[in-house]
């Protein structure tokens, strides 16, 4: 495998301000700690790093790193679009959760009332648990017609109905309410909800409710890998390791000799052309970093929701599943950080990218992208551990440091 030798720093940049020499000083003390972090990142096996820090005072500090065997394929930088993945979930809940606060729909809401006949079972599970996860549905990602989607070895369009259908031909899980299990599934419903309850497509609800008021400039869901027509901004690249090594890497069950499809090299497989449709509402958002900080800064803020409904969005249940300490409301999930207090955000894996991060109680907001999965990198098995550490303790070490 290739080594990840740091490239370059993209030039860490704090935004220019008004501030006295002694801020100033403070400011490139935390560009500093940043470019180390991420050179560590990218030291620990990720092809490539794009973070920014805002403490909700001062300036944003930003930083691009990447290994040398990418820089072929595209220079990184901060202000790449990236493929957000399951951050998606929080912007479908917002809506859904907009729509119960113009009394369209109602968390106590049947999926069965609103998609009769689509789901088994369906008149006993709420929106509620839909967004939380305790639903019991089957995730259709691990249909191996959906995971044929998912690594680009199909790259058929797909629709809502064929992946909800992907889902309902498996047993459920649990009774509906009983347990928690973070299924995909459950988003998939959620869009087709959404339409049904207003005659509009979740792209153009998302770009009308979400990224117009915000004025977000790069923030859209991808229906096809090609780029937005008129859309100048860099995609970042996404990579996973070429079949020779992601074997070894692939936990219990998964069907033998799965691999990604794409152009190969550096034993990697560059991910980007995979058809995202098979994510559609549960996580094919493409957004920026700054996009996504004030997104997820709104939301908490009260911007999007009214209070009644924000307080619903951050009544969590336990989700440890995902990681020590982690609960999950609807859409949304809090950490508890090293430093004290809770972040809320959701991360998001889709093939060759991962995203992490969150808004704390004060205000503070990082957002963390690299351009492959920790859990696939790189190809000896401590050497994965040390990239997934150092991506999954990213944001809480940059918000409490």
């Amino acid at each position: 495998m290739a080594s990840a030798v740091p490239l370059r720093t993209e030039a860490v940049r704090a935004d220019t301000w008004s501030a006295d020499a002694g801020h100033a000083g403070a400011v490139a003390g935390r560009a500093d700690r940043l470019a180390t972090l991420v050179r560590q990142t990218v030291d620990a096996g990720v092809p490539g790093v794009a973070v920014r820090i805002d403490d909700g005072h001062g300036p944003a500090v930003e930083s691009a790193e990447q290994a040398p065997w990418t820089v072929a394929d595209h220079k990184l930088a901060v202000d790449d679009e990236f493929r957000m993945g399951s951050s998606t979930k929080t912007l479908v809940a917002t809506l859904i959760l907009q729509l119960v606060a113009e009394h369209q729909v109602n968390l106590t809401d049947s999926v069965g009332s609103w998609l009769p006949g689509l789901v088994p079972g369906g008149g006993a599970i709420t929106l509620r648990m839909l967004l939380n996860h305790t639903s019991g549905l089957y995730d259709y990602t691990d249909d191996p017609a959906g995971l044929a989607s998912v690594t680009g070895q199909d790259q058929r369009q797909r629709t809502p109905e064929e992946l909800l259908a992907l889902a309902t031909r498996h047993q459920e899980l649990f009774t509906p309410g009983k347990k928690w299990s973070y299924s995909n599934t459950n988003y998939i419903a959620l869009g087709m909800v959404l339409e049904k309850a207003t005659g509009r497509g979740v792209a153009d609800l998302i770009n009308e409710r979400i990224v117009q008021p915000l004025r977000l400039t790069h923030t859209y869901l991808a229906t096809t890998a090609a780029r937005r027509p008129g859309d100048n901004r860099t995609h970042a690249h996404g990579y996973e390791p070429d079949a020779a090594h992601l074997g070894p890497l692939l936990p219990p069950g998964m069907p033998p000799g799965t691999s990604f499809a794409g152009p190969i090299h550096d034993d990697h497989v560059d991910t980007t052309g995979i058809n995202p449709s098979w994510a559609w509402a549960a996580g094919a958002v493409v957004s920026t970093a700054a996009d996504w900080a004030r997104f997820d800064t709104a939301l908490m803020s009260g911007e999007l929701l009214p209070p009644g409904q924000l307080k619903q969005m951050r009544t969590t249940v336990p989700a440890s599943e995902l990681w020590p300490g982690a609960r999950y409301g609807l859409g949304l999930i809090s950490t508890p950080l090293s430093c004290g207090g809770l972040v809320w955000g959701h991360g998001g894996d889709i093939p060759g990218y991962e995203t992490r991060g969150g808004v704390t109680e004060d205000g503070r907001a990082a957002s963390v992208t690299v351009t492959a999965l920790p859990n696939a990198l790189p190809t000896d098995q401590a050497g994965q551990q040390t990239a997934a550490d150092h991506v999954i303790g990213f944001v809480d070490t940059a918000l409490c440091e």
